[in-house]
């Protein structure tokens, strides 16, 4: 029988398939489709100190082989998400969920992940610093190792559970940042993030998105997103999750074998709202196909 279980930072999963921030809201939307104490977790909505409008619209946009976003954080704020959101969640969601956490500076940075810390429902905080839609915050913090390491360091200060910091792939040496965050005390690091990317409307001769650049996800970012898996899996001593343009279980393995440890999904939440559960339940054949018993195995393949 397959084995699907990983162990993500202390915390045993059933399977590696995360839904990836942004991309599955605070979780009780999906379960009105599908039970989703089906995944292993997932990772909510980014959460800031206080509550965002987000950036004008439109502000997301179809490509081909992906998609452009620039939402900007749009979230009703840390207290609002404790006292609203995870009461919501609890209804139907009976595992440990991932927190994520932004923020413009690093005193909001520790002010949320504190906070969050407190909740008996959270087990992991996904730290972000690494979002290219907003600006002065999230991306500014991590396209140098100082500054990641900064937060890194803040934020463990104040918190008890395992630290995820999530990375951006828009610098020129990942590995360099992904190593700063270990040595600042980081228990795991997720990435990618999205891709800068830009598209103009011939039509009407202006960009798709009112903010002219967003976020790049979806299939066409994989081999990206894998190389830089690998790169920074091999480069470190702490979990990885790997995350970016995957939408199948053969894309899951594939980056398992690249050194992850998990695996979010994320623009293809927003294609197919039972994407995840697809590949959950498709895992077990692709894994017999190609003669795999345990997924535990598969990050010590390359």
């Amino acid at each position: 029988m397959a084995k699907l279980n990983v162990n993500l930072c202390g915390i045993e999963l059933d399977n590696p398939v995360i839904p990836a921030s942004g991309t599955f809201g605070f979780g009780y939307e999906f379960a009105e489709l599908y039970d989703i104490n089906i995944l292993g977790t997932f990772s909510f909505k980014g959460t800031t100190k206080d509550a965002r409008f987000g950036n004008p619209t439109p502000r997301i946009a179809e490509t081909p082989m992906g998609m452009i976003n620039a939402v900007g954080l749009q979230n009703p704020g840390v207290d609002k998400v404790i006292s609203e959101e995870l009461q919501k969640l609890k209804k139907c969601f009976n595992k440990k969920v991932m927190a994520n956490v932004s923020g413009f500076s690093v005193d909001e940075y520790v002010y949320t992940c504190e906070k969050i810390d407190k909740c008996e429902q959270v087990g992991w905080i996904e730290v972000n610093v690494s979002c290219p839609n907003v600006h002065g915050g999230g991306m500014s913090f991590g396209t140098s190792p100082e500054a990641a390491a900064e937060v890194t360091r803040a934020v463990k200060a104040v918190t008890t559970k395992p630290v995820i910091i999530k990375l951006s792939p828009n610098v020129t040496d990942i590995v360099s940042i992904a190593k700063a965050c270990e040595e600042a005390g980081a228990d795991g690091i997720s990435l990618i993030n999205t891709l800068l990317g830009m598209r103009i409307d011939l039509r009407t001769k202006k960009p798709v998105i009112a903010n002219k650049m967003g976020g790049f996800s979806g299939p066409a970012i994989f081999p990206v997103a894998v190389r830089m898996v690998y790169q920074v899996s091999h480069a470190v001593n702490i979990p990885v999750i790997g995350m970016g343009g995957v939408s199948s279980a053969e894309d899951v393995i594939e980056m398992m074998m690249a050194g992850a440890t998990a695996v979010e999904v994320g623009a293809a939440n927003l294609v197919d709202p039972y994407a995840c559960k697809k590949i959950i339940e498709d895992l077990p054949r692709v894994m017999e196909k190609y003669g795999i018993n345990s997924l535990e195995d598969l990050k010590t393949l390359l």
